[in-house]
C-alpha cells in the first residue's frame, strides 16, 4: 500500500481530495480538469488545500461553488475548455472525389463553359487525354475474373458390386498441364515494361492526334466606323455577294467595295433628322434596305446609289432587324411586330403582319435555301404565281426556305412558317390538329393554323434574343444565342420543335453566322462574368469544342458579317472599328458545292 501511496496516482488522488473540500470541511462540486499537453508535473503539484489555491490554472477549469438552496445556474453548469489540444477531422478521401473521376455511367452535374482568353483547342485536348489516363491509371476498371468454381450437384449412383483391379497402377496422362493464359514469352508483356503507365496509356499518349485549325488570331485590316453605335438591338453591318460591306454610320450609310477598297456614301438622312438603326443587303442583287429609328424603311440600287422607294412609316418605332426573303422583305421593330412586305407591290401596306413578341423584335432571320449564303433567302424555286402558300400576291416559296424566326426582347424565339398548306401538314406529323394549342416537353407550344401566330414558339432563353443563325448544311436546324442574363446557344431542330443541344459561353452573345466551308459556327460576345470580353470564337458542331478565341476589340462585338465566299469575316463594336478576320478555310475548287452533310438535299 505504501508503493500505491508514494506513486504518482496516490499523489494526483490525495490532492484531488485535498480540493474536494471548503475551509469548513464542506464539500463542494468541482469540474473535472482538462489536461493539455503542457500540463506540469503531477509529482510538482502540492497536495493540501491552502496550496492547490496557487497552482497553475492554465489547463484547468474554474472551481465555482453551487448554491445549498437551489440547482446550479445554467449558465454556470457550462463547461469552459482551455485545452490546446487540435484534433484533425481525418474524413477518409474518395480517390474518386478527389480526382473528380466520376463514373460516365452516372449522374453529373454539367459545368458550365467559360469563354477563355485565348484559344484553348490543344488545352482542352490535352486535358481531355490527360483525364483519360488518370482515370485508367488511378482507378483502372476491374478485371473480369473467372466465375467462382461451385460443386457439381452429387449424381445419384445405383449401387453395383465393387470389380476387382489392380491397387497399383501407373499410366501416363492423357493430356498436359492447361496453357496458361497469360504468355511470360510476349515481349509487351506488362511484366517487362519500364514505364510507369499501363499499355493502353502509352497507346493512347503514342498515338497521332489531330492537329486542330490553325486561325490566325490577329485582324488583316481594320477600318475606322466613327459613330458606329453601341445598341445591342441594332444591325448596322451586312456584306452583300456582289463582296460590298454596307455600314450604317450615324444618319449615313456607307459602302465599302472589298476588292479595291473603295468607299462611297450611299444615303444621309441627317437632313431629316433620322438615324439608320439596320441594314440588309437582299441574298442575289444590289438592292440594300436601310430601316430607321423613327420606323422608315428605304430601298436603295448601291450601283446608282440612287433610292427606289420608301415605306413612310413601315413601322410606328424604329426598326431594328431586317432579312430578305427574294423580293420579300420582313422587317422587326419595337412595336413588338413583324412585318412583311413585296417589294414589287406599289403599295405600302404590308401583305402579311405577325404578333408573336409581346417586347421589341430584335432579330430576324430566313431559313437558307439550297445555294445560298447564310441567313439568305430562297433563290432557285420562287414562283411568281399567286397565292403561291397563302402569302399574298406574287409570292411563292421553295420548300427549302419558308421558315423565319424571329427573337425577341421578351426573351422568346418564334418560328414562322407563312405557308398555310405546310403548317397543316407539319400539325399532322407531330400529332397536332390545326386550331389547337399544344406544348411539348414542356418549353415550347405550337399555336393556331393562322398567319399571325408562330408555329413554334421557344421560351429557354432568360435573355434578349438577336443573334439567330440558320444551319446552312443541314436543313431545319437553327442556333439562337441569348443576352447578359442568358449567356447560352441553343439548337433547335424547327420540324419537331425540340431543342437539340445547349452551349454555356459565359457570355453575352451578341451574334451568330454558320460557316459555309465547314461546319462550324461563329459567336461575338460582349458582356461577361469573367475576365474574358469581347471575343469573338468559333465552335465546332455538333461536338461544341472550340476551334479559336479571337479577340481585339475593346468594346462589345455587336455586329457581325460574312464574306460571299465564306472565308473572311467581318465585326464592329462600339469601339468604332471594323476588323477583318481570316476565319475560315477556302472553298475547294473557288466554287461551293452542296452540302455533304444534308442528305435531304441530295435525294431528286
Amino acid at each position: 500500500m505504501s508503493a500505491l501511496k508514494n506513486s504518482p496516482f496516490g499523489k494526483r488522488l490525495r490532492g484531488f481530495h485535498n480540493e474536494a473540500g471548503d475551509d469548513d470541511g464542506a464539500p463542494r462540486r468541482t469540474r473535472p480538469r482538462i489536461l493539455g499537453l503542457n500540463t506540469p508535473s503531477l509529482d510538482s503539484r502540492p497536495t493540501t488545500a491552502t496550496t492547490s489555491s496557487t497552482a497553475t490554472p492554465a489547463m484547468t477549469t474554474t472551481t465555482t461553488t453551487s448554491d445549498s438552496t437551489g440547482p446550479d445556474s445554467p449558465l454556470d453548469s457550462r463547461p469552459t475548455n482551455y485545452g490546446d489540444r487540435f484534433v484533425p477531422t481525418r474524413d477518409t478521401g474518395d480517390m474518386r472525389t478527389s480526382y473528380h473521376l466520376m463514373d460516365d455511367s452516372g449522374p453529373c452535374t454539367p459545368s458550365k463553359r467559360i469563354i477563355p482568353s485565348e484559344s484553348d483547342a490543344l488545352k482542352e485536348q490535352a486535358n481531355a487525354i490527360f483525364t483519360s489516363i488518370l482515370h485508367t491509371e488511378v482507378t483502372p476498371p476491374s478485371p473480369n475474373g473467372p466465375p467462382s468454381p461451385s460443386r457439381p450437384p452429387p449424381a445419384s449412383i445405383p449401387p453395383s458390386t465393387p470389380t476387382r483391379r489392380r491397387i497399383f497402377h501407373y499410366t501416363s496422362p492423357s493430356s498436359g498441364p492447361p496453357t496458361p493464359t497469360r504468355r511470360l514469352d510476349t515481349p509487351t508483356d506488362e511484366a517487362y515494361s519500364m514505364s510507369p503507365v499501363r499499355a493502353s496509356s502509352r497507346q493512347l499518349l503514342e498515338s497521332p492526334r489531330r492537329q486542330p485549325r490553325a486561325v490566325c488570331k490577329t485582324p488583316y485590316r481594320v477600318l475606322d466606323a466613327p459613330d458606329l453605335a453601341d445598341d445591342f438591338y441594332l444591325n448596322l453591318v451586312d456584306w452583300s455577294t456582289t463582296n460590298i460591306l454596307g455600314v450604317g454610320l450615324g444618319a449615313c450609310v456607307y459602302l465599302w467595295t472589298a476588292h479595291n477598297a473603295a468607299v462611297a456614301k450611299l444615303c444621309d438622312l441627317s437632313n431629316v433628322g433620322d438615324t439608320v438603326s439596320s441594314v440588309a443587303w437582299v441574298q442575289k442583287g444590289t438592292i440594300l434596305a436601310v430601316g430607321t429609328l423613327s420606323g422608315r424603311l428605304h430601298i436603295y440600287d448601291a450601283p446608282s446609289l440612287s433610292l427606289i422607294r420608301s415605306y413612310n412609316p413601315a413601322h410606328s418605332q424604329r426598326i431594328g432587324a431586317l432579312s430578305w426573303n427574294a423580293h420579300v422583305l420582313s422587317s422587326g421593330s419595337r412595336d413588338r411586330m413583324v412585318h412583311h412586305r413585296d417589294v414589287r407591290e406599289a403599295g405600302n401596306r404590308p401583305f402579311r403582319r405577325c404578333a408573336g413578341h409581346k417586347q421589341e423584335v430584335c432579330g430576324l432571320r430566313w431559313s437558307t435555301g439550297s445555294g445560298n449564303t447564310a441567313g439568305g433567302g430562297i433563290g432557285a424555286g420562287v414562283s411568281s404565281a399567286d397565292g403561291g402558300g397563302g402569302l399574298g400576291p406574287g409570292f411563292g416559296v421553295h420548300t427549302a426556305g419558308a421558315m423565319l424566326a424571329s427573337g425577341g426582347n421578351d426573351n422568346k424565339v418564334c418560328i414562322w412558317d407563312l405557308r398555310g398548306a405546310r403548317r397543316s401538314s407539319a400539325s399532322a406529323a407531330i400529332g397536332i390538329s390545326p386550331g389547337t394549342t399544344r406544348a411539348r416537353s414542356g418549353s415550347i407550344s405550337a399555336s393556331e393554323d393562322s398567319g399571325d401566330a408562330p408555329l413554334w414558339k421557344f421560351h429557354e432563353h432568360t435573355a434578349a434574343v438577336k443573334a439567330l443563325a440558320w444551319d446552312p448544311h443541314v436543313s431545319g436546324v437553327l442556333a439562337s444565342g441569348g443576352g447578359t442574363q442568358d449567356k447560352h446557344i441553343r439548337f433547335w431542330n424547327t420540324y419537331n420543335g425540340t431543342m437539340l443541344n445547349q452551349l454555356d459561353t459565359g457570355s453575352q452573345v451578341c451574334n451568330l453566322i454558320w460557316s459555309l466551308t465547314s461546319h462550324e459556327l461563329v459567336s461575338t460576345h460582349g458582356f461577361s462574368s469573367t475576365t474574358a470580353q469581347n471575343q469573338i470564337c468559333i465552335w465546332r458542331y455538333p461536338s461544341l469544342s472550340m476551334v479559336a478565341a479571337l479577340t481585339g476589340h475593346t468594346h462589345r462585338v455587336l455586329y457581325l458579317a460574312m464574306s460571299p465566299e465564306g472565308e473572311t469575316i467581318v465585326t464592329g463594336a462600339g469601339d468604332e472599328t471594323l476588323r477583318f478576320w481570316n476565319a475560315f478555310p477556302r472553298k475547294e475548287n473557288g466554287e461551293r458545292k452542296e452540302s455533304q452533310l444534308d442528305w435531304a438535299r441530295l435525294i431528286r
